[in-house]
């Protein structure tokens, strides 16, 4: 039996089912096109944006006409294609990369002695620009040597993203700081929207403070970077152990490439080591991810300055620019830490 209600209740499920296959379908293709655009370039981009623009309007047509079912069959079709497109998309160190990226960090540990190779020394003068030829270094250090860690943030564009560097002091007055970045190729530029479509890989830069730190200070300035600097209120054990999790990171990253994510691989690795390092059981904050307010996180846990007010903290924690470098590194990284309070013990 059939009447003006049931035909009504015929055009709207019709209509909310076509609601739901334009909410499914039309993001699916818009990842798709955003896919293809940051992973081919030229005129062979513009052929296949333009074929898929081909292919949304077919479906399209379709999706007016009411033939739901050839709507899903053709999205389908397309999905599975573009899965196993995506899945040919691998990771790998070979490449012509730019030259702070050339190379990662890796180590070799025998008892407590430590030989990392490429460590980064460049000496910058300007934001791209330094002095030549590009020095990569080994240096060895004695575990038991390993006196502190201090973890450096520097924020520029959106003041709630920072990266977030870790670096380790030795008794001998020697500091590395181990830096996860985007491995990008000659000619690539920094995308937050491409870091989510395999365009570049991970790496682990280890680098002199006097190189890492200063080139955020004093030589990247468009736009203005603010570093700050918060000594890590951690034992003995912690910072060894964290320490060796970043050799860990450094030498599988060497064995087995993986791809930098904008949202899951990233310099986040680095305070995500770090909660879990003072207690395994803590659950993911927000403050991790949104990485410019992991101060205040650590600051709650006791692991900066616990009993100072925040704000006093952070205002302390601020780096000037140190205008041209010639301090030798042991030199430059105390005239860092002057006037920084130390972690209490």
């Amino acid at each position: 039996m059939t009447g003006p209600g049931s035909d009504r209740r015929r055009r709207r499920s019709g209509w909310l089912a076509r609601s739901v296959q334009a909410v499914v379908v039309l993001p699916f293709l818009a990842v798709l096109g955003m896919a293809l655009w940051f992973q081919f370039s030229g005129p062979l981009r513009a052929v296949l944006l333009g074929g898929l623009a081909v292919v949304l309007l077919g479906l399209g047509g379709l999706w007016w006409r009411g033939q739901g079912q050839m709507v899903w069959l053709g999205s389908g079709a397309i999905l599975i294609a573009a899965l196993a497109w995506w899945s040919t998309i691998r990771p790998g160190n070979d490449g012509i990369w730019q030259p702070d990226v050339a190379h990662g960090v890796t180590a070799e540990i025998t008892g407590n002695r430590v030989t990392l190779h490429n460590v980064r020394n460049f000496s910058w003068v300007s934001d791209r620009d330094y002095v030549p030829p590009p020095v990569w270094e080994t240096r060895s250090y004695d575990l038991d040597d390993l006196t502190g860690a201090d973890l450096f943030t520097s924020v520029w564009g959106d003041p709630n993203i920072a990266h977030v560097m870790i670096s380790f002091g030795f008794a001998d007055g020697r500091h590395v700081v181990f830096s996860a970045e985007t491995r990008k190729r000659v000619g690539q530029v920094y995308s937050t929207f491409g870091g989510f479509f395999r365009l570049y890989t991970l790496v682990l830069i280890a680098a002199d403070e006097r190189d890492v730190i200063a080139w955020r200070t004093d030589a990247r300035q468009n736009p203005p970077e603010t570093v700050s600097i918060f000594p890590l209120a951690l034992d003995a054990a912690q910072r060894r152990a964290l320490f060796l999790q970043f050799l860990d990171m450094g030498n599988d990253l060497a064995e087995n490439p993986r791809f930098y994510n904008t949202a899951t691989a990233n310099c986040t690795t680095v305070p995500w080591k770090l909660a879990r390092m003072v207690d395994p059981r803590l659950p993911l904050d927000w403050r991790i991810l949104l990485s410019a307010h992991l101060p205040d996180y650590l600051h709650g846990l006791g692991v900066i300055r616990p009993g100072t007010p925040l704000d006093q903290v952070l205002a302390q924690a601020r780096l000037r620019p140190f205008g041209p470098v010639s301090d030798d590194s042991i030199t430059f990284s105390r005239r860092l830490r002057a006037g920084v309070p130390a972690a209490a013990p």
